[in-house]
């Protein structure tokens, strides 16, 4: 229904302050103006306003920014001194000049403005990739792979340097952060839908969907089996119920024509190419569209470029299964990493496994995969191919989002399930409670959120309730993650003392602290227990859980794990 323009009318402002000049019409001008001038001053002057509500801008009949203002009295955000006028508005424009100020809006609001107050919200777009370390992106401080479409957003985003997952492998982290309970709470440990556990309670997308919002997938949101699932092109473990449409990108993975060798198991060279969650790399023939992630960036540009995108709000989750094995993505993707004997190897320490569990030592090392060095230094070349080929995807779905005109009203999210060891200690791929494959990159942009630096510690489960609180919808009482959204605007703040997760294959258990990272393999720790001091031994090569002088230490992160499985198990899943 095509709504009546503003009528003008003045809105009743009442105003406390040592200096403040306002001149105007409605709520609905500041959001308009905020929008069109302010969002991007280079000087901001921080006001407070003291209730809960949303201001938006409909005007034009134009797919608005939204900005929600939280109670109690959480900032906002204009520029001082600017003239704020400079739009087609019909209503008069704005001139703030503030120095401290506390602004109450009453509940006189013109037509528009309540109009603007009922609808409209940020757009959501969830862009994850698969197996990803953080250590591979540029932004993060790699300089052999450049990812230049992710540092792009982290240019403009906050970038998270203490994000953890909640489960060390696809299923587990999947199904915990779209339930928001983590696993074991739930006891999805493996790799499975979440819905018989949560029953009607909303994934993160079906609350989206619940208040008004086109909800789609493309790819791997929920876990879907890879390279077997992409190469079906199936639903995987996915939940029909948090979609309003959704869509599988088939690939040929390991099969596609090209080159191909498998490097584990397989010494003597004699094995072909084969399937399977085998490291495998294939210099492939053929352009991006080839393969299930060229699709998945081609279909997610056709939803973003569709007019209805301006029409209904949209949480549009975007999965890319790169860098997972096999290792496949195009030639030119490669040639950056040629020839792979300049591949190095990270820092290595002689009898590393010597002081720790045998829970500890990974499922995958250079020793069970029979690899040597040549293979090793292969295989990282071809994981960075695959990160390179992923980036160049992403980048096409960013300019989809900027030519579509939406970017001011989007909030972008980039991650990974969890993260990937690339033969740190000897270790390779995921499941390990070390950093490398637990931690994971976060990069979250708002708009009009300056651009920073996080290092305090997060969870993926934190992403429900936060990104449900920015689009003013309600955090639902269920989930278990933490809303960060202070961290956004003060990357100073801490929100958590610890992050938690999970390596269920491993019954094992991470409380990772600033300094501390504690990990237990059983909850009456009878698999061994592991403690870092990640101050002066960043790298965790020495196991200080037996040291006498730490006892107290282990002890209080037992009893703080204990305390951890009572509040997770304590929920509210259906009985």
């Amino acid at each position: 229904m095509t709504q009546p323009p503003c009528s003008g009318k003045k809105a009743n402002h009442r105003v406390e302050t040592k200096s403040l000049t306002i001149r105007g019409c409605c709520p609905h001008d500041l959001s308009h103006h905020h929008r069109q001038d302010v969002i991007n001053a280079p000087r901001f002057l921080q006001v407070n306003f003291i209730n809960k509500m949303h201001i938006r801008s409909n005007h034009n009949d134009m797919y608005p920014q939204r900005r929600t203002i939280f109670s109690p009295q959480v900032s906002f955000t204009f520029s001082s001194g600017r003239v704020l006028s400079k739009t087609d508005n019909p209503c008069n424009g704005l001139i703030l000049t503030i120095s401290a100020a506390i602004i109450v809006l009453t509940s006189t609001l013109s037509p528009c403005a309540e109009r603007a107050h009922s609808t409209r919200h940020y757009n959501v777009l969830f862009i994850i990739s698969d197996d990803l370390t953080a250590n591979a992106l540029s932004c993060y401080g790699n300089n052999t792979c450049r990812t230049p479409n992710i540092d792009s957003l982290a240019n403009r985003g906050v970038r998270f340097t203490k994000a953890y997952c909640q489960g060390t492998y696809c299923g587990p982290s999947r199904a915990s952060f779209m339930s928001g309970f983590y696993p074991h709470a739930t006891g999805v440990l493996g790799y499975k839908s979440p819905r018989e556990q949560i029953g009607d309670l909303p994934t993160w997308s079906e609350h989206f969907k619940n208040h008004g919002y086109y909800a789609a997938r493309v790819s791997k949101i929920f876990h879907m089996g890879v390279p077997g699932g992409i190469e079906d092109g199936g639903d995987g473990a996915d939940d029909a119920r948090s979609w309003t449409e959704r869509f599988n990108s088939q690939g040929p993975e390991w099969r596609a024509p090209g080159d191909g060798e498998t490097l584990e198991n397989n010494p003597d060279g004699k094995k072909p190419a084969v399937g399977g969650n085998t490291f495998v790399v294939v210099e492939a023939d053929g352009d991006d569209l080839v393969h299930s992630d060229g699709k998945t960036a081609a279909k997610a540009v056709e939803i973003l470029s569709h007019p209805d995108r301006k029409k209904q709000p949209f949480w549009l989750g975007v999965g890319f299964v790169r860098p997972h094995v096999p290792f496949v993505a195009p030639r030119k993707y490669y040639e950056p990493f040629l020839p792979y004997s300049t591949m190095a190897l990270p820092e290595r320490l002689e009898n590393d496994w010597m002081d720790i569990p045998k829970a500890g030592i990974n499922y995958k090392t250079s020793v069970n995969m029979k690899m040597d060095l040549r293979r090793q230094k292969k295989a990282i070349g071809g994981y960075y191919a695959s990160v390179s080929y992923m980036d160049a995807q992403v980048g096409k779905v960013l300019k989809a989002l900027d030519d579509s005109g939406l970017r001011d009203q989007t909030i972008v999210i980039f991650t990974s399930d969890h993260g990937y060891h690339l033969g740190e200690h000897d270790f390779w791929a995921k499941v390990s409670l070390r950093d490398e494959s637990a931690g994971v990159p976060l990069i979250v942009s708002v708009p009009g959120q300056e651009p920073a630096i996080c290092n305090s510690l997060v969870e993926l489960l934190d992403l429900y309730p936060t990104i449900a609180n920015l689009c003013g919808l309600e955090i639902p009482t269920h989930v278990q993650g933490k809303d960060i959204t202070k961290l956004l605007t003060s990357p100073n703040e801490t929100v958590r003392k610890a992050a938690f997760s999970v390596a269920p294959m491993r019954k094992g258990f991470l409380l990772r602290e600033d300094r501390w990272s504690y990990i237990q393999y059983g909850e009456d720790a009878s698999g061994g227990i592991e403690l870092f001091d990640t101050e002066g031994d960043p790298k965790q090569f020495h196991n200080l859980a037996d040291a006498p002088e730490h006892l107290a230490t282990v002890q209080r992160f037992q009893q703080d794990l204990k305390s951890k499985l009572i509040e997770i198990r304590d929920n509210a899943l259906p009985k």
